[in-house]
């Protein structure tokens, strides 16, 4: 079974601004919620395409190690960053900024899958679903702070079922 997160958050300030939050891959800190307790662990990593990013995360406070590969590096207007090793099955993470009248609208979509069949399908509705809703909530509130401008809004995170995978 595949999931999909999707949410948005609209900012009154130019594309290149905003995409430059999500250049520095130390922001990813900083908008990852604490209890994760998330710390990179690849030295000097700059956001490009190939880049691949490791990183440390306790969940239930159990450390895991996680690698991502950036698949798709379009600056300023989209980035994808893909599970090379880690907790799911599936993990894809596309990042997309489109300039409007209203700001830019930053956009995540969360294609993501877990492993074990259906005890992970029970997993996500006992505890995973909710969690992943959580962090992304943390994450656009986070956002919101770091990009410090008046006039953000931002959608409450959905997950559903996805067709595409």
């Amino acid at each position: 079974m595949t999931y999909r997160l999707e949410c948005r958050l609209t900012a009154s300030i130019p594309i290149a601004d905003a995409f430059e939050v999500f250049k520095d891959p130390h922001n990813l800190e900083r908008i990852t919620p604490p209890w994760l307790n998330f710390r990179i662990v690849t030295p000097h990593v700059t956001i490009r395409q190939g880049a691949e990013i490791a990183y440390v995360i306790r969940w239930l406070g159990i450390p895991m190690k996680w690698k991502t590969v950036i698949t798709r590096f379009d600056p300023p207007h989209a980035f994808i960053d893909e599970q090379a090793r880690g907790p799911y099955t599936l993990w894809r993470h596309q990042h997309f900024f489109e300039e409007t009248p209203a700001g830019t609208v930053i956009s995540d979509q969360v294609d993501y899958r877990l492993p074990l069949g259906i005890l992970g399908r029970i997993a996500h509705a006992a505890m995973v679903k909710h969690q992943l809703l959580a962090i992304f909530r943390y994450r656009q509130k986070a956002i919101a702070g770091l990009l410090n401008v008046p006039g953000i809004s931002f959608d409450n995170p959905q997950v559903s079922r996805s067709a595409s995978q």
